[in-house]
Parts: structure tokens; C-alpha cells; sequence
């Protein structure tokens, strides 16, 4: 198991939001995480990635415990998240935010190889790589959102709507490329709005609700589920 979450809990100020969740992700597998606005699916990203502080619980990634780590240490042990939003740093050019995601690896040959990767997963960011990144379009800026977190080699990435705000056909080639990143050995969670999609591309899901876990099963099987058709793949 790569990747262990027991019994988590995170609180906004007096209000419990995360009641005591736990999942489980093994290595080079895809996990959707699923559920309404507001159920926690991002802020169990975000306390993976230590960007908020748990109250309770512990977080193991590779058998070590990360979940009082702080989250830059968090980066340098291979937890990466790619947050909603994409939050590129508009007024630098590509390479300049790839050249960001990389800064916890200091070896150059090794970024190099990996931006040449990142080039041929995504050829239109080699087109624009001195093209500030506040001028790309919606789905341009997600690609160097998730290419920016690919600079820092994850182990794993934890990926927060990737589909948000794209057009249908722009959503379908980030789903693509995120199969593609995977049969490259990155492990991958996944919090998605788009149920269906994610669990076509995911091999185990769980669903959320108000800060627990209700359901947890294969993706097929979610996917075959009645339940789970008309509450989020409009069935």
C-alpha cells in the first residue's frame, strides 16, 4: 500500500468537516474520490498534502507517517496535488512555472528529461513555453497546472477537479493524458466532478458524504451501482 489514511479528521474552526474518513491507495492505481459540493473531497486532498492541518487521524505514504509533516516536506517525500482552480502563476511563462515545479529537484539533466516529457505529453505547452501563462486559454492552463506537478516526479498526484470549466472535448484529452501519466507509474487521486468520467478512468472509487465515507468499492462495480447511477451519473 502506498498511500493509508485512518480515521481523519479536520475541523474549520469549531466545525467538524472530516469525521473520521479513511481509504487506502496502492501503488500505480487511480482513485476517485466522489461525492456533492461540500461532502470534503478537497479538503481530504488538501490534508494529504498537509495544506490544512488534520485534528485527528493519521497519514501514511510509503510506510512512513506524513500527517504531522509540514506541507513542503510533504512535496519532497512525492505527494503532489494539483489544485482546483489550476492556480498557475499567470504572469510567468510556461517554462517559468515548470521551472517552479520543479524546485525541490536540484538534479538538471533530470528536469530536463522530465520537461521533455512533459513536451510530448502536452505539445501545445512546447508551443507556448514562453507564453505567459495568464494568457493561455482555460484548457491550456490546466495542462501546465498538471505539468507543473509533474516537474516534482510524483509518487503520487492528487488531482482536484481537473474537468472543471472545460469544454466536453477539452475534458476528454486531459482524461487521456492522465491515463497516459499513469501506465507511466504515477499513482493518481482523483476528485472529480464528473462521476462518470472518473470512474471510467479510476480502478476503485469512493464516494463521500458531509465528511464521510459511505461507499467504497471497484470502479465497474461503482459504476454498475444504482444508487451511485442516480445520485451522481444521472441515472
Amino acid at each position: 500500500m502506498l498511500l493509508a489514511v485512518r480515521d481523519l479528521r479536520v475541523k474549520y474552526g469549531s466545525v467538524e468537516v472530516l469525521h473520521g474518513i479513511s481509504l487506502s491507495v496502492n501503488e500505480r492505481e487511480i482513485v476517485a474520490i466522489l461525492g456533492a459540493n461540500g461532502a470534503g473531497k478537497s479538503t481530504t486532498l488538501m490534508a494529504i498534502s498537509r495544506i490544512v492541518k488534520s485534528s485527528a487521524g493519521t497519514i501514511e505514504f510509503g510506510g512512513k507517517a506524513i500527517h504531522k509533516l509540514q506541507a513542503h516536506d510533504v512535496v519532497r517525500e512525492g505527494v503532489i496535488q494539483v489544485p482546483e482552480g489550476r492556480r498557475i502563476f499567470s504572469t510567468l511563462t510556461v517554462e517559468e512555472n515548470l521551472s517552479l515545479g520543479a524546485f525541490v529537484r536540484a538534479e538538471s539533466a533530470r528536469n530536463a528529461k522530465t520537461r521533455d516529457w512533459i513536451y510530448e505529453l502536452f505539445p501545445i505547452l512546447k508551443e507556448r513555453q514562453d507564453q505567459l501563462g495568464g494568457t493561455l486559454s482555460g484548457g491550456e492552463q490546466q495542462m501546465l497546472a498538471i505539468a507543473r506537478g509533474l516537474m516534482a516526479e510524483p509518487k503520487v498526484l492528487l488531482l482536484d477537479e481537473p474537468s472543471l470549466g472545460l469544454a466536453p472535448l477539452l475534458a476528454k484529452a486531459i482524461f487521456r493524458t492522465l491515463a497516459e501519466i499513469n501506465r507511466a507509474g504515477v499513482t493518481i487521486v482523483l476528485v472529480e466532478q464528473n462521476a462518470k468520467a472518473a470512474l471510467k478512468l479510476a480502478n476503485r472509487g469512493y464516494i463521500l458524504e458531509v465528511g464521510k465515507i459511505v461507499l467504497e468499492d471497484s470502479a465497474a462495480a461503482l459504476l454498475a451501482n444504482p444508487a451511485v447511477q442516480k445520485a451522481y451519473l444521472g441515472g
